[in-house]
């Protein structure tokens, strides 16, 4: 057992019956789902856990189980999840949450275990952590949502995947969410904040002309620098400052070089922190209008 896991009948193949029967009775190994046995030392091994339900699901695993191994949610202690054809009724074990589906399930192998693809496994989970009962362990909302917007971020999915995948599954929990966060996401929000930015704080016409997500200047050095939201007739550029990313004095300096950079171009920047664009977004709005109009007077 190299990997600390293994089903009864492949030790049985192994060794012999009365071996296994021997080593369970004294404990040098531990059944731990029905049909799959485990050493004792690899009881606290995440890796080894994943591998033992896999093998007595035969099936992948899947949902926020899945992610971690993809390793774009945090670890966690809860049920592992997996999933399995609808015509299969594992039986029950401890500490595994069975899934049965009639859509194609497309697998991979992280580590030797397997497990849903990517795109699956996030909307598998949005769907989990939409459903009406309350309490998962580690079904919450808010780690989903930003596994969605880190994946395509990085660029490690693209929008089309996780729409498609969503279009797929006949029945899908805050599908009209998901929907919705994509799409915010396709126009350029790049993290939590953008888009509490977008539909909170930013004003648009007819108040004031309407602005430019993610819009690129070349600075006087040929660098090129991406402004959160930009009103380019008036050429005022809005930054929204996360309280981790631009926290430090080297992030602070580096904010500073680059507005100077684009005040030489003719660019006002307006940077509102995130205490302040979640506690004040009308007051952060009040004052975005006010500047883009006396800019707009004065062209």
């Amino acid at each position: 057992m190299p990997q600390g896991v293994a089903t009864r009948i492949d030790l049985t193949l192994a060794s012999s019956t009365t071996s296994v029967a021997r080593w369970t009775a004294s404990g040098d190994v531990v059944h731990v789902h029905p049909g799959v046995l485990m050493l004792p030392s690899a009881a606290q091994d995440p890796l080894a856990r994943a591998r033992a339900a896999t093998l007595w699901a035969k099936g992948p695993l899947s949902h926020r189980s899945a992610l971690e191994l993809w390793d774009v949610v945090p670890p966690s202690s809860g049920l592992l999840h997996v999933t399995v054809p609808a015509d299969r009724f594992p039986r029950r074990t401890n500490g595994v949450v069975v899934h049965r589906t009639t859509v194609h399930l497309p697998i991979t192998a992280i580590r030797g275990v397997p497990v849903t693809d990517l795109a699956r496994s996030l909307v598998d989970s949005w769907d989990w952590a939409h459903r009406s009962k309350k309490g998962r362990p580690g079904g919450g909302q808010a780690v989903i949502r930003q596994a969605v917007i880190e994946c395509v971020r990085s660029r490690r999915l693209a929008v089309a995947a996780v729409r498609g995948e969503s279009a797929a599954r006949p029945v899908h929990a805050g599908r009209a969410a998901l929907t919705a966060l994509l799409d915010l996401v396709e126009g350029g929000c790049e993290s939590e904040l953008e888009i509490w930015g977008v539909t909170r704080v930013l004003p648009g016409p007819p108040a004031v002309p309407a602005w430019v997500q993610q819009h690129e200047v070349r600075l006087g050095d040929g660098r090129r620098v991406r402004l959160d939201a930009a009103f380019t007739e008036a050429r005022v550029a809005v930054e929204l400052d996360g309280a981790a990313f631009h926290g430090s004095r080297e992030a602070r300096e580096r904010d500073l070089r680059r507005d100077t950079a684009l005040a030489a171009l003719g660019w006002v920047v307006l940077r509102f922190s995130y205490a302040r664009l979640t506690s004040d977004p009308e007051g952060c709005r009040r004052e975005i209008e006010a500047v883009v109009r006396a800019r707009m007077a004065t062209r």
